[in-house]
Parts: structure tokens; sequence; C-alpha cells
């Protein structure tokens, strides 16, 4: 199994929507399939389907969840400079058209790519093609339109 880095705060952030899973969303489904099993018949008992596949996709949801906290291991995020790529740092990168992007590296549960700085997972093709490089080095990552060449101009 392929273990990944995560901050604390990313790691307490899935805990969490474990916990809201098992102990909010999981019991109010039961309730429904609950109250919809009271109705009768249930072979054309719309409300009772619906509630057991929520049922079904909230658990495995909940599964999904706890293997990816499974598959990650906590890094505390370095202070002070950083001559490398690696996990928590930020990275400007500059394509062959001169258009800049800014990226953070992070772990499971903490990647957004909205916003001016996208934080994408390590794993990711572009967190993997930039991993261990330089203020210099450049990256070249497969995208549906060919190669996406990188060049790193500075570390965070």
């Amino acid at each position: 199994m392929e273990r990944n880095p995560i901050s604390r705060a990313g790691y307490d952030k899935l805990r969490e929507q474990i916990r809201i899973m098992e102990e909010v969303d999981m019991p109010a489904v039961t309730e429904r399939i609950k109250s919809a099993r009271e109705e009768g018949d249930l072979k054309e008992n719309t409300e009772y389907h619906e509630a057991r596949e929520s049922q079904g996709m909230l658990q495995a949801r909940i599964n999904q969840t706890k293997a990816k906290l499974a598959a990650s291991y906590i890094v505390e995020r370095r202070e002070g400079p950083k001559d490398e790529v690696e996990f928590g740092a930020t990275v400007t990168v500059v394509d062959e058209d001169d258009f800049e992007e800014i990226y953070e590296l992070v772990g499971p549960g903490e990647e957004d790519y909205d916003g001016d700085v996208m934080k994408i997972l390590t794993n990711s093709p572009i967190g993997t093609a930039l991993m261990g490089k330089r203020v210099g080095d450049q990256a070249e990552v497969e995208i549906p339109r060919g190669t996406l060449k990188m060049t790193i101009k500075s570390i965070e």
C-alpha cells in the first residue's frame, strides 16, 4: 500500500468527517429506513429503496475516507528556507507560454483546486512531477493534450 504524507490538520479533518458520517449521517439514514419500513410493502416502497441506496453510498464514503486515513502518515511541515520541493512546499512554476501557477503540495483531505494557490496532492501527476525538484529545474507532466513542461521559479 502506498503511504501518503498528511498534515496534522488534514488528518484531524478526515477524522472529523468520519465521525460526522458515522455519528450523525448514518443514524439519520437508518431512521429513514426504519420509517419507510413501517409503511408496509417494501417491494414498491421507493422511500425505502432510496434510503437503502443512501445508506450504501454513505458506507462507501466512510470506507473510502477510512482508507485514505489508513494510507496516510502525519508529517510536520518544516519552517525555514526550502531548496527542494517536498510535502507542504508552495511552488511557483512557469510553463512554456510564460503562464505562472502556484501549487501547495498537500495530503489527502486538504486538496483544493480553487483560489490563487492550488492545493494539490503530493501523489497527483503534477505533485509527483514536482517532488524533489529545485529552483530552475524543469518538470514534465503528461496531460490529455500532450506534455506540460514547467520550470520551477520559486519554492517556499
